[in-house]
């Protein structure tokens, strides 16, 4: 059979062929493509990545959410205060979430903002923002409007995995945000 297929050049090309009907066979048949017409499993992964770094942006929270006991004392002190309230869920461990909880810190002396770090533990004493949010992955970041700018309406935006001193600073001036909205913007 090996002398047949080294002096058959048809011989040669139908076995690499075969192979790589079976190759093809074998990839695809295991979830290499999509049986339900959607998006292969490597784009889906790719969204993810950028889902985790991603902000969702500024959501008003709903009011249906059950809720078991009030708030705690110092959230909803500083939200009645009129303060934009910095609000970190943890797991204790990471390293994303340990060098997270040092940039809300160097942050922490902004005006009118109070920081809330919370262990991941603890995240059931937060439930009407993280639920009305769906809050799923740590650490996140849940930056509150004051309760001014809100129109009555708690409004907070999420914001996951790693993040700087720089970009919780900048969540903090978003919420914060006194300006007109929704106008069209000019460069230059």
């Amino acid at each position: 059979m090996r002398e047949k297929l080294n002096e058959s050049k048809a011989a040669q090309v139908g076995l690499v062929a075969v192979l790589a009907v079976l190759v093809a066979v074998l990839f695809l048949g295991k979830g290499g493509g999509s049986s339900s017409g959607g998006e292969p499993e490597v784009a889906i992964e790719a969204g993810e990545t950028l889902a985790v770094a991603a902000p969702t942006g500024m959501g008003e929270l709903p009011s249906s959410v059950p809720q078991t006991r009030p708030l705690p004392h110092r959230f909803s002190a500083a939200y009645d205060a009129d303060e934009t309230v910095a609000l970190l869920v943890v797991h204790d461990g990471g390293i994303d979430d340990k060098y997270t909880k040092l940039a809300l810190k160097a942050v922490a002396k902004v005006e009118d903002v109070t920081p809330i770090i919370v262990p991941s533990k603890q995240i059931s004493r937060y439930a009407s923002i993280t639920v009305g949010l769906d809050v799923n992955q740590l650490p996140a970041l849940i930056v509150l409007r004051p309760k001014s700018l809100s129109h009555g309406v708690p409004q907070a935006s999420v914001a996951y995995g790693y993040q700087t001193p720089q970009s919780i600073y900048q969540s903090i001036v978003d919420a914060s945000y006194r300006g007109p909205e929704g106008g069209a913007y000019h460069p230059g």
